[in-house]
């Protein structure tokens, strides 16, 4: 019999679940200068992002001691506190559109349907 079938499968895996990247908010104050964007296009060019992620979200572990403004789809509540405390801002990002089943797409107009 093949080893797939004698091992027992346990648990659950959620195929659909979504990836959520955390970043700490000490790691952001070593990385950029004071009036820098932070945005996940600049955290990847920083290299504090190196993996394929769904979410982004801001964690308040460490200090600010930078004015930052800083983009990301979540914030904790430290890290927004800390964020506005250090004169920055915490923009957030909107997320991925759901889908919706049981409309029809819209054609364009001048297009050949």
């Amino acid at each position: 019999m093949p080893l797939v079938r004698r091992i027992p499968k346990r648990g659950f895996n959620n195929r659909w679940a979504k990836t959520v990247l955390i970043v700490n908010i000490g790691d952001l104050n070593a990385a950029f200068k004071s009036g820098d964007k932070v945005t996940p296009e600049t955290l990847v060019a920083a290299n504090l992002v190196n993996s394929t992620y769904d979410e982004l979200k801001i964690l308040g572990n460490g200090e600010v001691t930078k004015k930052l403004k800083i983009s990301a789809h979540r914030f904790s509540k430290a890290a927004a506190d800390k964020i506005t405390a250090a004169g920055g801002e915490a923009i957030v990002l909107p997320g991925k559109a759901p889908v919706v089943k049981g409309q029809k797409k819209v054609a364009k107009v001048g297009s050949k349907s």
